[in-house]
């Protein structure tokens, strides 16, 4: 059998899907069936998520069902928000979420994906209010996980723009193929190890920097900038520099992002800081020049965090909280993979060429 190598995994099948499929040839990304532009057009989160757990989990299929059920999980999750708190300590707001997650036995009533799903933004929620020293808000079951999560952030009732940007952005980023935390999810399931296990697993793997933390230094990276006169200086010398672009660029789009025009139309619609939006889109416009004069031979374009980065400003989410809100849109994905993972029922269990030394050979 002849073994090939390849650093990454770039270009390897490592397994099929019926859930995502990401072109980035084309700059498309397809979620059973759908574009993503069309699925978010009308439908948010929960519309997604039984979209991706159809077929896989009991209520998949059913928007209504979907946001009844995680209502109601929301609500259970909130029970062991003072046990969470009190152990927070000093992590970051993802950290925290790894120690919450990790509370969750595998076993109980509520279904293990609903529990998960519904926990995130119960603690994501508690937790940024914690850091700022006000107590936590119960949730709503009544509502949709983004209207909640902005309920139980502030304390009140989000405006109605708000409430349909997040939502917006949770689904836009619930599925992606196999990404590295979707695939790390999918690593763990085929052990068997369990649905919360896995989840856990992939939110380890979306807090490498790599991964799950570009939105926020997108904001840094404009606050840099400051003016309109500045953009086309700095730009010139991070390039040159050798410096990396937040918000362009992507291991599989060699075009534009689908998700990135989404974001982008969110953040028009949301309409509070128009100066915000005519800035940054004059630092991409000239962004995606500097790096075609200087770089010919890349193909960068815009990404999903570029655009993100402004929408999540606009609705009140700290930029340190970026990559855990990310988790709770991804989590839904990961649920997905993990029920398809497991229903193949064979581990995951790739060769590596050992490269290290060798015995020697008896005189």
């Amino acid at each position: 059998m002849k073994v090939g190598h390849n650093d990454g995994l770039d270009g390897v099948m490592a397994g099929e899907t019926v859930l995502s499929h990401v072109d980035g040839e084309a700059g498309t990304l397809i979620v059973r069936g759908h574009p993503i532009e069309d699925l978010v057009r009308h439908g948010g989160l929960e519309d997604v998520a039984a979209l991706l757990w159809d077929g896989f989990a009991a209520g998949g299929g059913d928007a209504t069902a979907v946001r009844r059920d995680l209502g109601a999980a929301r609500q259970a999750a909130f029970a062991l928000v003072p046990g969470l708190l009190s152990v927070a300590g000093r992590l970051t707001p993802i950290e925290a979420l790894r120690v919450g997650l990790a509370m969750l036995p595998d076993q109980d009533e509520l279904p293990a994906h609903l529990r998960v799903c519904g926990a995130l933004p119960v603690y994501l929620a508690a937790l940024l209010r914690h850091g700022t020293g006000e107590a936590p808000v119960a949730p709503d079951p009544t509502l949709g996980t983004a209207a909640d999560l902005l309920h139980m952030l502030r304390d009140s009732a989000a405006p109605a723009a708000h409430v349909r940007a997040l939502d917006i952005y949770l689904a836009t980023v619930a599925d992606h193929g196999f990404n590295a935390s979707t695939f790390a999810a999918r690593v763990i399931a085929s052990t068997q190890a369990g649905l919360i296990s896995a989840v856990i697993g992939g939110l380890c793997a979306l807090k490498g920097p790599l991964h799950g933390g570009a939105p926020g230094p997108v904001l840094d990276m404009l606050d840099e900038i400051g003016t309109f006169d500045n953009i086309g200086p700095w730009l010139e010398k991070a390039v040159v520099d050798g410096s990396r672009l937040m918000g362009f660029g992507h291991r599989i789009y060699k075009v534009r992002d689908p998700r990135a025009d989404v974001l982008k139309q969110v953040v028009r619609d949301l309409g509070p800081a128009p100066g915000r939006l005519a800035f940054a889109a004059e630092v991409e416009r000239q962004a995606l020049a500097t790096l075609r004069r200087l770089k010919p031979g890349r193909r960068l374009d815009t990404n999903v965090e570029f655009y993100t980065a402004l929408a999540l400003e606009a609705v009140g989410i700290p930029r340190g909280a970026f990559t855990p809100l990310f988790a709770v849109g991804r989590a839904i994905g990961w649920c997905a993979h993990i029920f398809e993972q497991e229903r193949g029922g064979r581990i995951i269990r790739p060769l590596s060429r050992y490269v290290g030394p060798t015995p020697r050979q008896a005189a």
